[in-house]
This record gives C-alpha cells, structure tokens and sequence, in this order.
C-alpha cells in the first residue's frame, strides 16, 4: 500500500512540474512575441515582489501596482530596437528567462545592449517573485 502512496505523490509532483514547465513555456512566448504586459496580466500575483540587481527607487517593487509602474516606466523611458528570449530552464517551483535587449534610453540618447537572466518564482500557477540578474 505505502509503494502506491508513493507513486501517487509522484504523479501530483509531476503535475505541478508540467505545471509551471507549462507557465514558463507561455512566459518566454509572450516575451518573444513582446507581449511583456500580458505576462503581468496573465501571471503576476498580486502580492508579488520584483528585486533588480541594481539601487534605486525601484530595487524592489512590492505589490501587482508597484511592479506594473516599475514596468510602464521602464517602458516609457526606452526605446526597444530588437529583443530576445532564451529558455526556460525550471527547477521545481523557479524558472529562469534570459532576455537580450537592444535599447536606447530616452532621457540620455545613450544605447544599450543588455543581456539579463530573471528568475521567477511560481506558487499556485501565479508568479509571486521575479528577480533580474545582469
């Protein structure tokens, strides 16, 4: 008897993974077709924290409203020439997205290429973390 047990717990583990492998997978096609709005709509909880690897106002964002106004300033303050995401790469409840960018900053005129990794957190199919690695 505890031998099914065990194949049971297996089987709701196994789930969850296809689960979150499932919202990782629809996470890097929204990026890529840069439909980066709708992963908030569809995926951020509302309780959720985002963390940047730099200081700032805007290191740490708590909560669906901060994140959506840390995310419309981003937005509104570059101009975006051409975007890419690579992965997932998931490992029990976390998942990673690398995100290559080339943009220029309005306010400065100056271009960047970045090349960031975020890695999210996800709990009953929502993401309740996101933190940015650059």
């Amino acid at each position: 008897m505890s031998d099914q047990t065990s194949i049971d717990s297996g089987d709701d583990f196994g789930n969850e993974a296809a689960d979150i492998r499932a919202i990782a997978e629809h996470v890097v096609a929204l990026a890529k077709a840069g439909e980066f709005e709708a992963i908030g709509d569809t995926y951020w909880d509302d309780d959720i924290i985002s963390f940047e690897a730099g200081d700032g106002p805007m290191a740490v964002c708590d909560g669906i409203d901060a994140v959506r106004a840390k995310s419309e300033w981003w937005s509104g303050a570059h101009e975006i020439h051409s975007g890419s995401a690579e992965g997932p790469w998931v490992n029990g409840d976390q998942f990673t997205v690398r995100f290559k960018m080339d943009v220029t900053n309005k306010d400065s005129g100056q271009r960047i290429q970045m090349d960031e990794i975020a890695l999210y957190t996800v709990e009953d199919g929502r993401i309740i973390e996101e933190r940015f690695f650059y």
